[in-house]
C-alpha cells in the first residue's frame, strides 16, 4: 500500500509542477501589459509598477521567485486590487464556492444514483424511459440556460425563491440545482448502463436464485460493482463543483471563486489568474488521488495490479 501511495504522490506532484510551469509561461506569453487597459499610463509610472511587482527582472528570475512562492503557499499580490493578495482572494471566494459545490454534489450524486437505479431496475419499461428523458434534458440544456429558466419560473413567476444574491439557504437552491443538473444526468446514465450490465452477470442470477431479497442483492452486489465508473467521475466532478461555475456564480451574483476568476480575466490580473488556476489544478489532482484510494478499498485488485508494474 505504501508503494502505491508513493507512486501516486509522485505523479500528483510532477503534474502540479508541470501545470505551474505552463501557467506561468503561457500568461507571460500573452501580448500586452497588465497595467495598460482603457487609458494610457505615463511611462514613469509604468516602469515604477513593473519594478514594484518585479516584472522588470528577467523571465527566468521571475519564474524561480514565483515557484518559490508557490512552494511556500504564497501566490503573490493582486495587480488590480491594491493591498490584497491572491491567497486572500482565494480564502474569500473558495468557502462560498465550496458550500455551493457541496450542495450541488450531494444533489448530483444521490439524485443521479437514484434515477439510474430506478431506470436499470425497470429496464425497457415506463420508469426507464421517463428517467432517461430527464437525463437527456439535463445533459442537453446548458447550465446557464437552466439557471435563467429557474429564475424566471421559480423567482419571477411563482415567487418561491429569491432571484439572486447570497446569504440564506433559499438563495442557494437555484444555483445548486443549475450546477447539479449536468453531473446528475451523467451519473444517472452511467449508473443505469453499468447496473444493467451487472444485473446480467451469472453471480447476480445465482444470488437471486438463492432467495436473497432484491434490495440486498442491489445494495451488496449490484451497486458496489456498478458504481466504480461513477467513483472515477467523482474526482474531477468534486473539484469542478467546489471551485464554482463561472457562469452560474455570475448569473446569481454569488461572490465565489468562479466570479473572482472571471473578473481577473477581465482585468488582466495575471497573478490571480495563475493563482486560481494552480489552486484549481491542485484541488483536482487531490480529488483524483482520493478517488484512487477509494478504488483500492472498493476493488483491491486495482492496487495489486498497479504494484506489479
Amino acid at each position: 500500500m505504501s508503494n502505491y501511495l508513493v507512486k501516486k504522490g509522485l505523479i500528483l506532484l510532477s503534474s502540479l509542477f508541470l501545470v505551474t510551469v505552463l501557467t506561468f509561461f503561457l500568461m507571460h506569453a500573452i501580448p500586452g501589459d497588465p497595467f495598460i487597459q482603457d487609458k494610457a499610463i505615463p511611462e514613469e509610472i509604468l516602469q515604477a509598477l513593473h519594478k514594484h511587482y518585479g516584472l522588470d527582472q528577467p523571465l527566468y528570475v521571475q519564474f524561480f521567485k514565483y515557484l518559490d512562492g508557490v512552494l511556500h503557499f504564497e501566490l503573490g499580490p493582486s495587480f488590480k486590487y491594491e493591498g490584497r493578495t491572491v491567497n486572500e482572494i482565494i480564502s474569500t471566494g473558495f468557502p462560498v464556492s465550496f458550500y455551493l459545490g457541496m450542495e450541488a454534489l450531494v444533489i448530483a450524486v444521490f439524485g443521479g444514483i437514484c434515477l439510474g437505479s430506478i431506470a436499470a431496475m425497470n429496464h425497457r419499461r415506463l420508469p426507464d424511459y421517463i428517467m432517461m428523458v430527464i437525463a437527456v434534458l439535463g445533459i442537453s440544456v446548458p447550465s446557464f440556460i437552466l439557471a435563467t429558466f429557474l429564475q424566471y419560473l421559480l423567482a419571477m413567476k411563482l415567487s418561491l425563491l429569491p432571484v439572486a444574491r447570497w446569504g440564506s439557504f433559499s438563495q442557494t437552491i437555484m444555483p445548486a440545482l443549475s450546477l447539479a443538473a449536468l453531473p446528475l444526468a451523467f451519473i444517472a446514465r452511467l449508473t443505469r448502463s453499468n447496473m444493467i450490465e451487472v444485473l446480467q452477470q451469472d453471480y447476480i442470477q445465482t444470488a437471486k436464485s438463492k432467495g436473497l431479497n432484491g434490495i440486498k442483492v442491489l445494495l451488496r452486489h449490484v451497486l458496489r460493482n456498478a458504481l466504480l465508473p461513477v467513483v472515477t467521475y467523482l474526482g474531477p466532478l468534486t473539484a469542478a463543483v467546489m471551485t464554482g461555475s463561472f457562469a452560474i456564480e455570475k448569473i446569481f451574483g454569488i461572490p465565489g471563486l468562479g466570479q473572482w476568476f472571471v473578473m481577473s480575466i477581465t482585468n488582466r490580473d495575471y497573478t490571480v489568474i495563475m493563482g486560481v488556476t494552480i489552486f484549481y489544478s491542485a484541488l483536482l489532482l487531490l480529488c483524483v488521488f482520493i478517488v484512487d484510494l477509494l478504488y483500492c478499498f472498493i476493488d483491491p485488485r486495482i492496487k495489486q495490479d498497479y504494484d506489479k508494474k
